[in-house]
């Protein structure tokens, strides 16, 4: 695997610098009443810098590296897994290499199920992210792009990745993401009986 190159280490380093201005005024004073224009200005960039690594000040705080991890478990499962137990092997592979201690990340979490004007914004998020799933299970399993049953499993996992996400920033991340991942999409793969 070759290493990234200076052109995108200096993206990646704007895109954060960015980043980290926003959530220090989201802390300060709010996301609501924070301005792209006060993001530009504390991230020392111009506005069309900022929309060409963020299309709304939404996205900030609801792209993050933990969703894709989702995605790309599927992409990868294994010829004839059982989607929903390598679902859950993959999805706690990956997440066995992060830790789960990222403050940054509780962060946007608790403010995407917090901030009432974030709610529209993270409800199209979870919609795209289960049509990709949705798309990709489709293909891996050589059904159609409208099979109900391929889209039930691709809500009901997403539901359980929400449902983890969540349960993880209402308790301050006390235990690894990981924890409350592999939970819930235990209990989908045990076909949610109590």
């Amino acid at each position: 695997m070759t290493s990234p190159g200076l052109r995108e280490k200096k993206k990646a380093r704007t895109r954060r610098t960015i980043r980290e201005h926003a959530l220090r005024l989201f802390t300060a004073q709010g996301f609501g009443p924070t301005t792209v224009d006060q993001i530009v200005e504390a991230a020392e960039v111009s506005s069309s810098t900022f929309f060409r690594y963020f299309a709304t000040k939404e996205q900030i705080v609801l792209d993050n590296a933990v969703d894709p991890v989702m995605i790309t478990a599927v992409r990868n499962l294994p010829e004839g897994a059982a989607p929903v137990e390598g679902l859950r092997g993959a999805v706690l592979a990956a997440l066995a290499d992060w830790d789960g201690t990222d403050d940054e990340m509780l962060m946007c979490t608790k403010l995407a199920f917090t901030e009432p004007g974030l709610r529209a914004s993270r409800a199209d998020h979870v919609f795209a992210t289960q049509e990709a799933l949705a798309a990709i299970l489709a293909e891996h399993l050589g059904r159609g792009a409208d099979d109900l049953e391929v889209h039930a499993f691709a809500f009901a996992a997403v539901g359980a990745w929400g449902s983890a996400l969540q349960a993880w920033a209402r308790e301050d991340g006390r235990q690894p993401l990981s924890a409350y991942v592999g939970r819930a999409l235990a209990f989908v793969e045990g076909g949610l009986r109590f």
